[in-house]
C-alpha cells in the first residue's frame, strides 16, 4: 500500500495524513475484495525496516491499527470478514498489539475472506527464522529427514493461513514504484505482478476492479504449458 506519504505531499499535508487516508481507504478495499469473492487479503501494513522512519511519524503508525479495528471491527463482522496477522508482532508496543489481539479474537467465528494484516514483517527475517527453527529441531532429533518446500512453507508466518492460499495468486503494488521490498519473497514464486502508478489513498475499488481484470487475462502455466491457450 505505497504512496501515502507522496499523497499528502502533493496536497501540502503532513505524511501522517497520508497514513490517516491510507486507513480509511483499506476499509473501502477490504469490503470491495470480499464482495468479489477474494479468499485473502494480505496488506503490508508496516515492515521490518519501516522502524527507520522519524520516531513520530513511527509513533503514529503505530496508533493507526488501534483506530483502525476500533472503529472497523463490528462492520468486518458484518462482512464475515476474518482477521489475521503476520509479522513479529511482540516487538509493537503494547497498545498496538492489544488492538491486533483483540481484532483476531473478535473475528475469530468469522468464515469469509481472511484479511491478514503484515505488521513488523520482513521476508528475509522470516525465512531465516523458518531456517533456525529447522536447524534446532535438526539438534533436537525431532527433525530426522531432508527439508523439503512443503516443510520449509510449514514454518512460514503464512502457515495460519488455508493450505490453498498461502501462495498469492495477485500482488499488487501502488504509486508507481517497481519492487517487490521484502514482502513473501518465498510465497510469490510464481504470483502474478500488478503495479499501480496511483497512490494508495486513491487506489480506488475500480483501479481493484482493473488489476483483476489484468490477472484474468494472464496465462499462467507455473513454469509448464497451457496447452488450450498455447496451441492458439
Amino acid at each position: 500500500m505505497d504512496g501515502n506519504g507522496r499523497w499528502a505531499n502533493n496536497r501540502r499535508l503532513p505524511r501522517v495524513a497520508g497514513h490517516k487516508e491510507g486507513m480509511n481507504n483499506v476499509k473501502k478495499i477490504t469490503k470491495k475484495a470480499s464482495q468479489m469473492g477474494v479468499k485473502v487479503l494480505t496488506l503490508y501494513a508496516f515492515s521490518t525496516e519501516n522502524w527507520r522512519r522519524p520516531n513520530d511519524e513511527v509513533s503514529f503508525l503505530m496508533q493507526l491499527p488501534v483506530d483502525f479495528f476500533d472503529t472497523f471491527v463490528p462492520e468486518l463482522i458484518q462482512e464475515n470478514v476474518k482477521v489475521q496477522v503476520i509479522g513479529y508482532t511482540d516487538a509493537l508496543p503494547e497498545h498496538t498489539k492489544q488492538a491486533v489481539d483483540s481484532a483476531i479474537e473478535q473475528t475469530a467465528h468469522c468464515t469469509g475472506m481472511i484479511l491478514n494484516f503484515a505488521l513488523n514483517y520482513g521476508s528475509r527475517a522470516e525465512m531465516l527464522t523458518a531456517v533456525n527453527q529447522l536447524v534446532e529441531e535438526a539438534k533436537s532429533g525431532e527433525l530426522t529427514e531432508e527439508v523439503t518446500e512443503d516443510m520449509f512453507s510449514k514454518h512460514l508466518m503464512t502457515a495460519i493461513l488455508p493450505e490453498d492460499y498461502q501462495d498469492p495468486d495477485l500482488v499488487i503494488r501502488t504509486s508507481g514504484e517497481e519492487r517487490i521490498s521484502n514482502f513473501l519473497l518465498w510465497q510469490i514464486a510464481y504470483s502474478e505482478l500488478y503495479f499501480s502508478k496511483v497512490y494508495w489513498p486513491d487506489f480506488s475499488e475500480s483501479h481493484l476492479e482493473e488489476a483483476f481484470g489484468s490477472f484474468q487475462a494472464r496465462n499462467r502455466r507455473f513454469g509448464g504449458l497451457n496447452e488450450t491457450k498455447e496451441s492458439k
